[in-house]
């Protein structure tokens, strides 16, 4: 799946707030996580847009492949590529390994790991919409030559 729109992300994204990955899990849970995720980057990294965006966009893989966690990140990286960019399909792709990395994965993964224990209140879906169609008209605008 190629998604083409940010009305096609943000719908798939909403899609998000309604499933639950199994039995007793929380629907929502996952957006709710990206929210925050994506919230403590617009702080700590407020102008790397595509940073923040990779965070809010990774429950897409859970509608994407349910079954189970193997290829979840890159059917996600898969999906997103054509509308935001080669670097956000990166970042979604990516997992931060020990040793020396990526500054940008590893701010990824902190905003993944405090947003597990932070009580923020990260907003609602609709704020980041226009964020979304920034960075999607820019993609657009470069020629979609990353």
């Amino acid at each position: 799946m190629e998604l083409r729109s940010v009305e096609e992300l943000m719908d798939l994204l909403s899609a998000c707030r309604r499933a639950a990955d199994g039995p007793g899990d929380d629907p929502g849970a996952d957006l709710d996580h990206a929210l925050r995720t994506a919230a403590l980057l617009r702080r700590s990294r407020p102008a790397d847009k595509e940073l923040q965006l990779a965070g809010l966009v990774r429950p897409v893989g859970h509608l994407l492949c349910p079954s189970g966690a193997t290829g979840r990140a890159e059917r996600t990286a898969d999906a997103v590529r054509p509308l935001l960019g080669a670097r956000v399909a990166r970042l979604v792709a990516a997992r931060p390994c020990p040793g020396p990395a990526d500054e940008e994965l590893l701010s990824l993964r902190d905003a993944d790991e405090e947003a597990r224990v932070t009580g923020l209140d990260a907003g609602v879906l609709e704020d980041w919409r226009t964020v979304l169609e920034l960075v999607a008209e820019r993609h657009a605008r470069l020629g979609a030559v990353d």
